[in-house]
């Protein structure tokens, strides 16, 4: 078992979902129950997702579980990209969060691969 606190990786991804929170709170309130809340799950998914998979018995188990966070990573991309194309928010509004999701995507990559050398 892992110290899950103890990744960056799962810090950035803590700092992640506070920045999309505040993205959405841009996105008209009619998308409530739909892309906001989606957007959000996909979100709080991706640190979730670390703290589950580093409480597990193996690295094989973790590293499936960092699998997941990085879907979610990339689930987030795409329904940050439909609200652009909707023009829910401006692109401009996306280059933070899309920085910083692609920085835990690579992240993610290098500890799946630290993991898989052990």
């Amino acid at each position: 078992m892992h110290k899950f606190k103890d990744f960056i990786v799962w810090q950035k991804a803590r700092e992640l979902v506070k920045v999309v929170y505040q993205l959405t709170s841009m996105v008209p309130d009619e998308e409530k129950f739909g892309l906001i809340s989606q957007i959000n799950r996909a979100a709080v998914s991706i640190p979730a997702n670390i703290a589950e998979g580093s409480g597990r018995k193996t690295d094989i188990d973790f590293c499936r579980f960092l699998d997941i966070a990085n879907g979610s990573s990339f689930e987030l991309e795409t329904l940050l990209i439909l609200c652009v194309d909707l023009s829910y928010l401006s692109e401009k509004d996306l280059i933070p969060v899309q920085e910083l999701n692609q920085e835990i995507q690579k992240m993610i990559y290098s500890l799946k691969q630290k993991l898989n050398k052990n």
